[in-house]
């Protein structure tokens, strides 16, 4: 009886996590951390602002990079002066993953 009792203790606490640990962000999210880190210069809509030579996210060129050229591009930025500051992984696969859906 007691057996039972903690098998479907411990089922409940699994399907609990199942459900919840999906809907639960220990980071920002890419739209977030996009408008804070990198709207300022490259615009809210990616597309850059070539007079300043800071590059569109959203042209055909920027569509053909890979993700880890996107990635490098990103951790590349955040080595200049005045640009963000070193990113953790996460944040950076963020972002990168939010600019391809800017570029659909």
């Amino acid at each position: 009886m007691k057996t039972t009792k903690l098998v479907m203790l411990v089922m409940t606490i699994a399907v609990a996590l199942f459900i919840l640990i999906p809907n639960l962000s220990w980071a920002e999210d890419g739209a977030a951390l996009y408008k804070t880190k990198c709207a300022a210069c490259h615009g809210a809509d990616a597309a850059g602002k070539p007079a300043a030579k800071i590059p569109s996210l959203v042209s055909e060129d920027a569509k053909k990079k890979s993700d880890a050229d996107l990635t490098k591009a990103v951790v590349e930025t955040a080595k200049h002066p005045g640009t963000v500051k070193s990113l953790p992984a996460g944040d950076t696969k963020a972002i990168v993953t939010y600019v391809r859906g800017l570029q659909k």
